[in-house]
């Protein structure tokens, strides 16, 4: 299970890549102009420049499911075919379609008539669960037919054309199962947020814990739609931006019996520096020379973070490789949830928890001690990177740059900088094309499935310029060849297919 987790999660990586620049891109923009939170329209040229910013990083942001789903199939296929990028969107379109509420209530009317049903089936069209679901269906697809021969009467749909039919028809009968799993799941936890409502602080911990929990999953909006919007009279979020604080009246008629900024305050000491510190053990214990790579990755991730509390590039680039890890970190907001809304901190958000939606939130009536958000923030840092630290050590987790390579590839100056010749070298020294059952590579290596292991020749690999072979199975060959494997990779494909 782990094994397909960690897989999964080199796939993300894709993906994931695209996010960070338009988390900064929007936090600049709604700095330039910040009425765009709101719905205000731009005045001016500063503004209209950060408007611009906004909707260029929400291009991407706001279709982030599609990503996943043209980038988890392309990373799962065994040789990054676009063919299964395509399958991947195949399959997204089919299921959100098919399970969008339009068609739900007529196919299975009495599926839909309950307002959490309803609301239920409006969250699966841009769900990142549901981008992923589509692009491993995608990449298992491809895999699996890619080869497939028809008869000469539909030779036309053989091979890689086949894919995306049978891609379409799997995700019909996965919609079907989602059409009765989906809106019960949401259900359930609809009606756990409706029973810690009343448990204040703890309540907001809880809360906290499970909103990043069901990340993943993009269930995380059943809870949302409990705190922070009207659909059971509370609408944290929407009070907290109307002015209004605990003993006012909501436009619904309802009095606002909490305290308003409860359900979001505790997101912001995580988001703004928790994730940075994070993000600096990742990076301590990453390998050696994986640093840098380590850096770019959760670095720039931490920085959308900070800026705009866009938190999906820094979880989904670890929370598939080290599944464990992502249970702790999700534990640390539920933690800080409390102990921040204990302590009176309120601040909120219209977009996300980072450092411009607390600037422009401050002002409002219902803020109140924001000044907390220093030493918090600090507290934050400090724990959340000591006990990534602590985890990533102690159960050798596989975050990025701990990935399974030796300690000191990355140190590796190729002998050989012609990758091509390189390719030809290596390909001779497993036996030639005929002998090579799979291709794949990670961050240092590449990785290789023979068919008859007595035909490789370790020596004849090594004069390539390749700094080791590792046999890790009977039929496994590693290369291990260093930072720059993905071109030895792409020469090595072309020439032996």
């Amino acid at each position: 299970m782990m094994k397909h987790l960690q897989k999964l999660g080199k796939a993300m990586m894709l993906p994931v890549a695209a996010l960070p620049i338009c988390g900064i891109l929007m936090g600049l923009g709604y700095l330039l102009c910040p009425s765009t939170m709101q719905g205000g329209n731009p005045e001016g040229l500063v503004q209209i420049i950060g408007f611009f910013l906004v909707k260029a990083g929400a291009a991407l942001i706001d279709n982030m499911a599609i990503l996943f789903a043209i980038g988890v199939g392309v990373g799962l296929s065994k040789d990054n075919d676009g063919t299964a990028g395509l399958a991947g969107m195949v399959s997204y379109l089919m299921m959100t379609t098919l399970l969008a509420p339009g068609t739900v209530s007529i196919i299975a009317p009495g599926m839909i008539a309950e307002k959490v049903n309803e609301v239920a089936f409006s969250k699966v069209a841009g769900n990142a669960f549901i981008g992923i679901l589509g692009g491993v269906i995608g990449g298992i697809c491809y895999n699996r037919f890619k080869a497939t021969k028809l008869p000469d009467a539909l030779a036309f749909f053989s091979g890689k054309r086949s894919v995306a039919i049978v891609t379409a028809v799997v995700s019909i009968f996965v919609s079907a199962i989602l059409l009765f799993v989906w809106p019960i799941i949401f259900k359930g936890l609809y009606s756990i947020g409706q029973a810690i409502v009343k448990m204040d602080a703890i309540g907001a911990g809880i809360y906290a814990f499970l909103n990043r929990l069901l990340i993943p999953t993009g269930l995380h909006h059943a809870l949302n739609n409990v705190f922070w919007f009207d659909t059971i009279g509370l609408g944290d979020l929407g009070a907290y931006w109307a002015g209004l604080v605990q003993g006012d009246v909501m436009a619904n008629g309802t009095e606002i019996t909490w305290s308003v900024g409860t359900y979001m305050a505790g997101f912001f000491p995580c988001m703004m520096f928790g994730i940075p510190g994070a993000a600096l053990a990742i990076i301590q214990t990453a390998k050696t020379k994986n640093r840098k790579i380590a850096a770019g990755i959760v670095g720039s991730a931490a920085l959308c973070a900070f800026i705009c509390g866009v938190t999906e590039p820094f979880e989904f680039a670890f929370m598939f490789l080290a599944f464990p890890l992502y249970v702790v970190y999700a534990a640390l907001y539920g933690i800080f949830t409390t102990i921040t809304v204990a302590l009176g901190f309120r601040a909120g958000f219209c977009f996300s928890a980072g450092a411009t939606d607390l600037l422009f939130s401050a002002s409002l009536p219902a803020a109140a001690k924001t000044w907390l958000i220093i030493p918090m923030g600090i507290a934050a840092f400090v724990v959340f990177y000591f006990v990534f630290k602590f985890a990533i050590t102690k159960w050798n987790l596989k975050t990025p740059g701990r990935e399974d390579d030796q300690e000191g590839e990355l140190k590796i100056e190729l002998a050989n900088n012609d990758f091509t010749a390189m390719a030809k070298i290596i390909l001779e020294g497993v036996g030639g094309k005929e002998n090579v059952a799979s291709i794949d590579h990670c961050i240092t290596r590449l990785r290789l499935e023979v068919k008859d292991r007595l035909l490789v020749d370790e020596k004849k690999i090594k004069s390539s310029g390749a700094s080791g072979v590792i046999r890790p199975g009977k039929t496994a060959v590693q290369v291990v060849i260093g930072p720059k494997v993905q071109f030895v990779f792409e020469e090595f494909k072309k020439i032996a297919e």
